[in-house]
């Protein structure tokens, strides 16, 4: 207990320090330092406000030494004038050192107080009767509490004050009510000033990280996106292609006409999954920030994703109902993918099966449906799933809607619903 109770008077008197110099905006920044005088002045900058405490330092010294010169000349006892220069520098090197260490400040007045009083005291008009501090020295100790509250922890601060108001009890009981009124104002007003600053300091911190996070989560975003892409492209590329590698040789049987036919239209598959990576993936590379302006596929090339599917063995009907262009690219985009990857999904789950491909637009309403029978041949190992989210994630961007799941008969249906018009934002 009683070394809990010391320990705030250690730091003041011996151990403690004061947090580093805030950081100076702009308004409170000189010019940089010329090249010429930069040999003279080791700052590469000069700070307002200590060119304002060295200016008030020096009036101090100035007007302290002269007053007191002035006081030891009309004194009944003067003292020697070498200790003059004493009292005027106990007001003076406070004020130069409290802008970069307060509390070296504060103790570097408690040292040179006892010079100060005694000199005051000897030679001043009103002797013993008179108060013994100076305008000088008020104006000096009020600065130096005010630096030491608003850059010492409240321990260090606390202790500051109980030692200056027991100073002020033993130096001169007649002023103690005044002089504790004073010094109690000063440090809660620099203790307020170091609370909001604190205060202000977390704010900011807090932003930073809510920055952060949200660029964290648009990256992450950014990501899911992308992965949805390129899953759409490669999934349903590479199952066209896995097919056609494995159906072409049977289906040459020896003929090289049919075999190089095959294998063309292999490059040729390869060569658009290619083209649409490139598309995806362009932005990422392009360190300029451009994108590719390629437009994005849409309704528009659902008969490829047909003849590619009929390569691999699959008997595709595709029905319309209603107008299918003039879709919004958003619109069209994420119908092609779902067409794209519920194809890509027969062809690996249900190899040789008969598709039903239906479009119908009714309204503000885009309805795609793709079923599919049970397969020819057995199908591969169920996947991660990552089809069907991308899917879902689709068309709930859009606001829309996303059903799947198995049919009678040992066939699988997907069917999705999207608004053509854009989801209203509410206010």
């Amino acid at each position: 207990m009683i070394s809990a109770a010391v320990r705030p008077f250690a730091l003041a008197l011996f151990q403690g320090r004061a947090d580093r110099p805030p950081v100076r905006s702009g308004r409170f920044t000189a010019p940089k330092v010329p090249r010429r005088l930069a040999v003279l002045l080791p700052l590469q900058r000069v700070h307002l406000a200590l060119v304002a405490d060295l200016v008030l330092a020096y009036v101090l010294f100035t007007g302290t030494l002269g007053e007191l010169e002035s006081w030891n000349q009309e004194s009944r006892l003067p003292v020697n004038d070498g200790l003059l220069p004493l009292p005027a520098l106990a007001v003076a090197l406070p004020v130069v050192l409290r802008d970069r260490w307060p509390l070296a400040a504060w103790r570097a007045g408690l040292v040179l107080l006892p010079a100060y009083l005694f000199v005051v005291g000897a030679i001043s008009p009103g002797g013993s009767m008179s108060m013994p501090y100076t305008m000088p020295f008020i104006l000096m100790y009020t600065l130096v509490l005010y630096s030491v509250a608003v850059r010492c922890e409240r321990p260090i601060t606390f202790a500051v004050w109980v030692v200056s108001v027991l100073g002020m009890w033993i130096i001169d009981t007649v002023s103690m009510p005044i002089g504790t009124v004073v010094v109690t104002g000063t440090v809660l007003l620099g203790y307020n000033v170091r609370v909001r600053r604190s205060a202000t300091a977390r704010l900011a911190d807090e932003e930073r990280r809510t920055q952060l996070a949200l660029g964290a989560q648009l990256v992450l975003e950014e990501r899911a996106r992308i992965a949805r892409e390129l899953h759409d492209v490669v999934a349903h590329h590479m199952s066209v292609i896995a097919i056609q590698a494995e159906a072409v040789p049977m289906q040459a049987a020896g003929d090289t006409a049919r075999l190089e036919a095959g294998l063309a239209e292999i490059r040729t598959l390869s060569l658009e999954a290619l083209a649409e990576l490139r598309q995806v993936l362009g932005v990422l590379r392009d360190e300029d920030g451009r994108t590719d302006t390629a437009p994005q596929p849409g309704l528009d090339r659902v008969d490829e994703l047909v003849a590619n599917a009929g390569t691999a063995g699959l008997t595709v009907r595709v029905e319309r109902s209603g107008p299918l262009d003039g879709l919004p690219p958003a619109v069209g985009l994420s119908a092609y993918r779902i067409v794209q990857e519920s194809l890509s999904n027969v062809m690996r789950h249900a190899p040789g099966a008969a598709v039903t491909l239906a479009l119908a637009r009714d309204g503000d309403r885009l309805r795609v449906r793709v079923a599919n029978g049970p397969g020819s041949s057995p199908g591969g190992a169920p996947g991660a799933g990552q089809g069907l989210v991308g899917m879902r994630e689709r068309a709930s961007l859009l606001g829309g809607t996303l059903r799947a799941g198995p049919v009678a008969g040992g066939g699988y249906e997907v069917t999705a619903t999207l608004p053509v018009a854009a989801p209203e934002v509410p206010s």
